[in-house]
């Protein structure tokens, strides 16, 4: 027993002397003096660890992303969907059980993961090696959703056609990085107040669990009711044309089997485990790549069966064949683009700004004057990556949160996120798995991102009536009337609103004031007056 212990430890001890020789190898070389590895306190294979931890906990994007994304449709018509012989399909094809058009969304939702995974890959790659931060990039949450259900629309039922939406990110993208050369953009975010910016996050985070608890992207606990419009679901069988519960109200498989992955990613969180929702999804996933159960996600049909023979690859690369570079700025005269915009642009800056200034105060990056180094290449690059993304036909790029497990792991520098960029290229080659994440899955990941960006409410002053109330008004108007628009819209106007009343009050107040220094001074003259008399 002994002289096992004493090879573990020497092996232990031969592996140290490796370690620091490598450290000491890489801090001396060209790379270690560009990325300031000494001068950060950090070393090469604490640089790793945190790059593998923040991947693992943002990982989980690829498949949200592109579920998420897949359910506007994409570039997937009428014209895709099969029709019975001798008779062409209506448009009711693209919202019933359809092999045609189901076909043609298992491609886009593949198109759309590979998106997604080289704008996260491009993304982190400019972080790390010209802004010299630890900071993991990829499409964020809040701005796919608000692609796929407001401008979109289910399966393309919204006011704004796919390619129209990606022009507008476009266009959002080259403002948010003219601001960002000007140096105007910390400055505008500052100009926001900080309840709207609480509101906006939560409000997000509801919206997105709302999502997740629905049918066709998730749980499928929540379901449509021709009396409440929302009801209690997880049903056995369902109208296959409302949608509504036909029986066994609680008795889905699947709503059981994403429920215990949800369970698994809450645990995992509370023990702070990173890549714990990774751990959830892939334990649903597996589940169901059982076939013959209840849960399955390849069943015995022609769907069933073609998902499945392209899940046997398992390594396979694939080329973007719908996605990329379909941008048109066709009917960028309507309303509701300039409405879009100016929603997005709202959101990425206080949005990313506010996680920037976050996770570089985190890491212990921020100096005395209130900014960091890298801060003005960081925004560039912020700006730049959403460029890249919107040409390869995904939602516009964010800094993630989930960066701060790589900068608790001791990530000080941006071979931290080089190490989450090459994580990213890796997993382009496992997309037959990655597009067999059953929703299921991914709507439990859903509510758990929803229930981690409530976090924030505590920072709201419930006991003021004017904050609480807009807050509220933002927060429960997202998922509610199913817009993020909506809500940022009606939890400013109530701010306006009762901000006028408060200055209203003050005008009064003073010229109250001032009508009661004039009787006062009226009354004195009078009395001097007399008194001469």
């Amino acid at each position: 027993m002994s002289g096992g212990g004493g090879g573990g430890g020497g092996f232990r001890c031969s592996w140290g002397k490796m370690g620091r020789g490598l450290n000491e190898a890489i801090a001396r070389s060209v790379v270690g003096r560009y990325f300031k590895l000494e001068a950060r306190n950090s070393c090469f294979t604490k640089e790793l660890r945190a790059g593998l931890a923040t991947f693992l906990t943002m990982a989980y994007i690829i498949t949200v992303n592109a579920n998420i994304l897949t359910d506007s449709g994409g570039m997937c018509s009428m014209a895709d969907c099969s029709a019975p012989p001798n008779a062409t399909a209506g448009p009711d094809c693209m919202f019933k059980p359809n092999a045609g058009y189901q076909n043609c969304l298992s491609k886009t939702k593949s198109d759309f993961m590979v998106g997604t995974i080289l704008s996260a890959m491009i993304g982190s790659f400019a972080m790390g090696v010209c802004a010299n931060l630890p900071l993991g990039l990829a499409p964020a949450m809040g701005p796919n959703a608000y692609l796929a259900y407001n401008l979109v629309g289910f399966h393309g039922s919204g006011p704004i056609p796919y390619r129209t939406a990606l022009a507008i990110f476009l266009v959002e993208a080259f403002a948010f990085i003219t601001v960002s050369a000007l140096g105007i953009r910390s400055k505008l975010a500052r100009l926001i107040p900080d309840l709207v910016r609480f509101a906006c996050a939560a409000g997000i985070g509801l919206f997105i669990a709302f999502v997740g608890l629905q049918s066709h992207q998730g749980l499928g606990l929540v379901g449509p009711d021709s009396a409440t419009l929302v009801t209690l679901a997880a049903c056995s069988r369902t109208n296959p044309e409302t949608g509504e519960c036909i029986g066994g109200k609680m008795q889905s498989p699947t709503f059981w089997l994403g429920s215990i992955g949800f369970v698994i990613m809450g645990y995992g969180l509370m023990k702070e485990l990173k890549g714990s929702m990774i751990y959830g999804i892939v334990f649903v996933t597996v589940v169901s790549w059982f076939r013959g159960t209840a849960v399955t996600y390849f069943p015995h049909s022609p769907l069933g069966d073609e998902r499945y023979n392209y899940f046997k690859k398992v390594v396979d690369f694939h080329k973007i064949q719908s996605t990329a570079g379909v941008v048109s700025f066709h009917g960028f005269n309507r309303s509701e683009v300039w409405v879009a915009l100016v929603t997005l642009f709202y959101i990425d800056v206080i949005a990313t700004t506010g996680t920037l200034y976050t996770l570089a105060e985190i890491a212990g990056l921020v100096n005395d004057r209130g900014s960091f180094e890298g801060e003005y290449v960081a925004y560039l690059v912020d700006g730049a990556s959403t460029v890249v993304a919107t040409m390869l036909g995904v939602s516009p790029i964010a800094t993630y949160v989930e960066s701060t497990a790589g900068i608790r792991e001791g990530g000080r520098t941006g071979i931290t996120a080089a190490v989450v960029s090459f994580c990213f290229m890796m997993s382009l080659f496992f997309t037959p798995l990655l597009s067999s994440v059953p929703p299921w899955a991914i709507g439990a990941s859903l509510v758990m991102v929803g229930v981690m960006m409530m976090g924030v409410v505590k920072e709201v002053d419930w006991g003021n009536v004017k904050e609480s109330a807009s807050a509220f008004v933002t927060m429960i108007l997202m998922p509610l009337t199913y817009s993020i628009a909506n809500g940022i819209v009606g939890g400013i106007g109530v701010y306006v609103a009762l901000s006028i009343y408060d200055q209203v009050l003050s005008f009064m107040n003073w010229l109250m004031m001032k009508m009661g220094r004039k009787v006062v001074v009226e009354d004195q003259n009078q009395v001097s007056a007399v008194n001469r008399c």
